[in-house]
């Protein structure tokens, strides 16, 4: 900390600034730090994702493109924790820096919005998402439906759907109720759209090795982190990248873990999906149990 200042780093989109606000009002609550006495600063690191917006991520550098500025200016120590969402963020991360803390996961569902619900959307329906993971889903529940790129922050993405580019979007439930739209887009359920690995949770990173990782602890959800955490686990498992179609939802039930997961084919026209309970380890298990059932056009896009 610089001058009893915690200097805290995000993204500059506006879903990016509410969730760092959220951590700065957890921080200041554990710690009982008043603003007047230094307390938190928000500091804005603009990164390569937010700058290109024309291309897929996968085409130019994956989930990178989110952390990379922000981990620098972390090691560089110009800031004491970085703020992110953590399906954004890769699974393997430089040893130097921890994923300190997650808050209380938020609702973990995609919505549509533009129809009523999946089954609704017109034939040939064009729906804009820039996530494999949902073009898959949608192709495997509508093979009729087109799928475009669609980047860019929640506003911007409603906005190209206001005048008329796409008939629907896909987006989190969680960004948008973050947002205030609680109202915006109807909920799909888990059977129709299982969700994306870590959707839902924002993570606080640190240094492995500083006094920041303690204070961030002190905000730590130990069930959404744990969830989490075996999510993760299963996409290393798979060696799953920003092309690979996976979907995972973990919950802690008692003092094991449940978890669910979908692999698919890029249009959603093979899959294989199971679910498995154990200790933390569930996820690399189920991972194998995946792979060894998929079908070969599933199974080349993981697993390097």
């Amino acid at each position: 900390m610089a001058d009893d200042i915690f200097r805290l780093g995000t993204r500059g989109s506006p879903l990016a600034l509410v969730q760092a606000g959220m951590v700065r009002d957890a921080l200041m609550a554990a710690h009982g730090w008043a603003p007047d006495a230094g307390g938190v600063e928000i500091v804005v690191i603009r990164t390569t994702g937010d700058r290109v917006q024309d291309r897929a991520l996968a085409e130019i550098g994956g989930k990178a493109l989110w952390t990379k500025e922000l981990d620098r200016a972390l090691l560089a120590g110009e800031v004491d924790a970085c703020v992110h969402s953590m399906k954004d963020v890769e699974t393997i991360r430089p040893e130097a820096i921890a994923i300190a803390a997650m808050l209380e996961r938020a609702d973990v569902r995609d919505r549509l919005i533009g129809a009523d619900s999946i089954a609704a959307l017109r034939e040939g329906a064009v729906v804009g998402t820039s996530s494999p993971r949902r073009a898959a889903q949608l192709g495997r529940l509508r093979p009729d439906v087109q799928t475009v790129l669609f980047r860019g922050n929640v506003d911007t993405r409603l906005g190209k759907l206001a005048v008329g580019e796409v008939d629907a979007t896909l987006l989190a439930a969680a960004g948008l109720d973050r947002l205030g739209r609680h109202d915006t887009g109807v909920a799909i359920a888990f059977d129709q759209m299982l969700p994306a690995p870590a959707q839902g949770a924002v993570g606080i990173e640190t240094l492995a090795d500083g006094p920041a990782r303690e204070l961030v602890a002190a905000i730590d959800h130990v069930d959404t982190h744990c969830a989490v955490m075996v999510e993760r686990a299963l996409l290393a498992a798979l060696a799953a990248d920003c092309h690979s179609p996976v979907a995972a939802l973990a919950r802690v039930e008692g003092d094991g873990v449940f978890l669910r997961a979908q692999l698919l084919t890029e249009r959603g026209d093979e899959s294989v999906e199971g679910e498995l309970r154990g200790d933390d380890t569930v996820g690399a298990a189920l991972a194998r149990d995946l792979l060894a059932r998929a079908p070969a056009a599933v199974r080349r896009l993981f697993a390097g």
